[in-house]
């Protein structure tokens, strides 16, 4: 069984030039933010760079996985709105042994 995930729902704010998602992941395990993003990406049909999660929760004694994410119509716009925690947990894991 593999990651399969739905997108619940969708919400344009065009005031910030984002969508804001709420989405729902069912896998084995609790998937990585990375992870999350890439898939968010590929069924959004949007650049990764665009897509920031904000928010996951696994419910309690299932392998289901909720969460919101905001996708952005530019980078830019992202790097200006999101808060920098948000910016720091959504960047890709440093590789064993690369300076910080």
């Amino acid at each position: 069984m593999g990651v399969e995930l739905k997108v619940i729902s969708t919400r344009d704010n065009p005031l910030i030039g984002r969508r804001e998602v709420t989405f729902e992941v069912e896998a084995p395990s609790t998937p990585s933010r990375a992870e999350i993003r890439q898939r968010l990406a590929e069924a959004l049909n949007v650049d990764v760079e665009q897509v920031w999660v904000r928010k996951m929760l696994t419910k309690t004694g299932t392998h289901i996985t909720v969460g919101e994410a905001h996708v952005y119509e530019d980078v830019e716009k992202a790097l200006e709105f999101e808060p920098e925690h948000i910016i720091r947990r959504n960047q890709p894991p440093k590789e064993e042994g690369e300076a910080e």
